[in-house]
């Protein structure tokens, strides 16, 4: 049932907008039925390991019964969900090894898909989610969320893509020896030498290349190396919130080129620019009071920006949908896809856990989106550039062997 039909049908019987709105409601949860959807970050896996009482327990923290997250099996069914790239994330700023904790968050993830084999199926192939959507499954995928963790190492890389991660954001917050991040100090103006290797051999093994989180220089020269389909893991539009996490539009330009996807993401500061705005006026007040965000001197800042500047603004299903159209304006239908990035936190409303895909559909059919782009966006577009990227890799096998390229500096030393 397309937007034309269900104005005729209203203008015919009078129908109510709550027709209406349900109507395209259950449009939307039909279509899901039939196409795969595809999430590009999930953060359970760091939230299980923080758990206050039970940290890193994965038998303790039960997907068969209601979370007090965002995700959970049962939502994921309402959800319509059929396959989920789950971030093993590991913070640049943790005081350990950064190996040794991304070794465990695989292991955390792996694990977690095993225990509901009934819901969750481990995969490294984009035809997996065809048969996973068949199966009744969730097709569930490793991603790695920051290349500090290779730790100047290609063999590391390899290692981890043999243990099933099947994308690695080339950096988080911070910078590293061979790639300037978004949020972090600008060093190298992009890439090294030995990060355009990296993004080579990602290319060569047929694991995807993240930008989330890099900055708009390695946007732009990741382009010009990769030979393969580049996703956003998590990220939107920077004409629409002038965040530096966001896509700008020279990069969301030459993404048709390229074939890949920006995979609109969910969260507040980066669909809503009054959002970004209270949150960089509490970032800046905590600075000055020389308060991190994980210490005890924080709760009192914040509390007291409140006071002045007002409770933090709302962001909408709304926005994220006018994210979703603007990537698709301006790159095109064919490369934009969806990623929650549900990491048990304050949500937009509308979208507030991982039950909720078919309520933005819904609000897409309402703005005229056909079945068709509405299946691109799901989840054929994704599949295409992940098909894409096995493609060269099987030809770039033939043709080098693993790089034994280095750092140009020393790798970092764990604290």
């Amino acid at each position: 049932m397309n937007r034309l039909y269900i104005t005729l049908l209203c203008g015919v019987l009078g129908c109510s907008p709550a027709f209406a709105a349900d109507a395209a409601l259950r449009h939307a949860q039909a279509l899901l039925d039939r196409v795969p959807l595809v999430d590009g970050h999930n953060d359970l896996p760091w939230t299980i390991r923080e758990d206050a009482g039970h940290p890193m327990d994965v038998d303790h923290y039960d997907l068969r019964q209601r979370t007090p997250h965002e995700t959970d099996l049962a939502r994921l069914k309402q959800g319509k969900l059929s396959a989920q790239f789950w971030s093993v994330y590991v913070p640049g700023e943790l005081k350990s090894g950064w190996a040794v904790a991304q070794l465990e968050q695989i292991d955390l993830a792996r694990r977690m898909i095993a225990k509901y084999p009934e819901s969750l199926v481990l995969a490294t192939r984009s035809s997996d989610i065809a048969k996973a959507k068949r199966e009744g499954k969730i097709a569930s995928f490793i991603g790695m969320e920051g290349g500090h963790v290779i730790e100047n190492s290609l063999g590391a890389l390899r290692a981890y893509y043999d243990l099933g991660a099947r994308y690695m954001t080339l950096t988080h917050n911070s910078t590293l020896d061979w790639v300037d991040a978004a949020m972090g100090e600008r060093k190298h103006g992009g890439l090294t030498r030995f990060g355009q290797e990296v993004v080579r051999e990602m290319n060569r093994l047929g694991m995807l290349v993240d930008l989330s989180h890099v900055s708009t220089e390695v946007m732009l020269q990741a382009l010009d190396t990769s030979e393969a389909p580049v996703i956003f893991s998590h990220s939107s539009a920077r004409a629409l919130d002038d965040h530096p996490r966001n896509v700008p539009d020279e990069v969301l330009k030459r993404l048709p080129a390229n074939g890949g996807v920006v995979m609109v993401t969910f969260v507040p500061a980066f669909v809503s620019p009054q959002v970004a705005a209270w949150g960089k006026g509490l970032g800046d007040a905590a600075a000055a009071a020389g308060a991190r965000p994980d210490s005890p001197e924080f709760k009192a800042v914040r509390e007291a920006y409140i006071a002045k500047a007002g409770p933090q603004p709302k962001a909408t299903l709304a926005m994220v949908a006018d994210h979703i159209e603007y990537v698709a304006r301006v790159a095109g239908k064919d490369h934009v896809g969806i990623a929650g990035d549900y990491y048990g936190s304050i949500n937009p409303e509308g979208l507030e856990d991982v039950s909720t895909y078919p309520a933005l559909f819904a609000e897409l059919i309402r703005r005229g989106w056909s079945d068709k782009d509405l299946a691109k966006l799901a989840g054929g577009n994704l599949v295409r550039a992940f098909a894409g990227a096995e493609q060269v890799a099987a030809r770039l096998q033939k043709e080098r062997k693993p790089s034994l390229a280095r750092a140009e500096s020393p790798a970092p030393q764990s604290p």
